[in-house]
């Protein structure tokens, strides 16, 4: 065999293999669409004024401060001052599981935060970890849909055990949000039915004299008929004196495009009746870098002050390559 003859069959075979590991890694390959939800703090002298805080490098939390499970993103913060420590709870998405479990960050000064663990795991999809406090006692309202009940949960102790106090409402409710006002409570909640037609449309409420109920719905529930601008709950209800503003997540045309604010003009057993604020929408994309493409809730606390401080979230999104074993 002639030198060429064996440089033409080392390069047939050269080309051969080359051909062989693209057809290959071409089935091994695909491109995903991540978005990715981070959390971040603002602040203002209002929760319809609030910005990015001065104090904090957002995000101040994201997916990969995440140490104890496989995190995909973290999203839907809410936070609960006790002593002089600050307590992060949110969802942590877990890739692994493919669903959210809560989890918690701390801080000493309310801006730097360490994430700590997951404090609620269930063997369903849980979020939204609504905290609050009642009495001596803290308790938190998790988004619970798959369970098919609004669920309450009690810290014993708090922060890093929480076990089932009671369901509130039977069904397929999402971002469940309560307030106490004229010696009721009011749990504001959105329909989530199974199929993804008709999601985000109908926020139903309900008010029962003690917190474990019974639960009544509203003569006018659901209060917010086949609106995906206003109907899912984005975050704690802002009270001062007899003003009362609630939150809502704009799903239309995209979830978690942005976070509007409408106040509540009447809320007794026979009425409600809202109106959504001109300075909507409260929060929205930026543009630019963690939550460049959207943003859907706020959890705003008063300080010393008089200025607020609210944890948020929002998300980017890119295309990235994974390989396929």
């Amino acid at each position: 065999m002639s030198l060429l003859e064996i440089i033409g069959l080392l390069l047939a075979v050269i080309i051969g293999f080359l051909l062989w590991a693209v057809l290959a890694l071409r089935r091994r390959t695909r491109v995903a669409h991540i978005t990715e939800w981070s959390i971040g703090l603002y602040s203002g002298a209002s929760p319809l004024s609030l910005r990015p805080d001065t104090r904090a490098v957002n995000p101040v939390l994201t997916a990969a401060d995440v140490t104890d499970v496989k995190a995909q993103f973290v999203a839907d913060p809410f936070i609960f001052k006790s002593g002089v420590t600050w307590y992060l709870f949110c969802e942590v998405y877990n890739t692994l599981l493919n669903r959210g479990q809560i989890g918690l960050a701390s801080s000493a000064d309310g801006r730097r935060f360490t994430y700590e663990r997951i404090v609620l795991s269930e063997p369903f999809h849980v979020s939204y970890p609504f905290v609050f406090a009642e009495g001596d006692a803290v308790y938190m309202v998790p988004e619970s849909a798959a369970a098919g009940a609004v669920r309450l949960y009690r810290a014993a102790p708090f922060p890093y055990s929480w076990t089932l106090a009671g369901e509130l409402v039977k069904g397929s409710f999402c971002d469940s949000t309560l307030v106490r006002h004229n010696k009721k409570w009011w749990l504001f909640t959105c329909y989530e039915p199974a199929q993804r037609q008709g999601r985000h449309k109908d926020l139903h409420l309900f008010f029962a004299d003690a917190l474990l109920g019974p639960y009544t719905e509203h003569p006018k529930s659901p209060i917010v008929k086949n609106n995906a601008h206003w109907a899912r709950p984005g975050g704690r209800l802002w009270v001062e004196g007899e003003r009362i503003v609630r939150f809502a997540q704009d799903c239309r045309p995209t979830y978690g495009k942005s976070l509007n604010a409408l106040e509540i003009l009447a809320l007794t057993e026979t009425d409600f009746q809202e109106k959504a604020l001109r300075s909507n929408p409260i929060l929205t994309a930026s543009g630019k870098g963690w939550n460049r493409h959207g943003m859907h809730h706020a959890d705003a606390h008063k300080l010393e002050d008089g200025t607020f401080l609210a944890c948020v979230d929002g998300y980017r999104k890119y295309f990235t390559v994974r390989v396929e074993y």
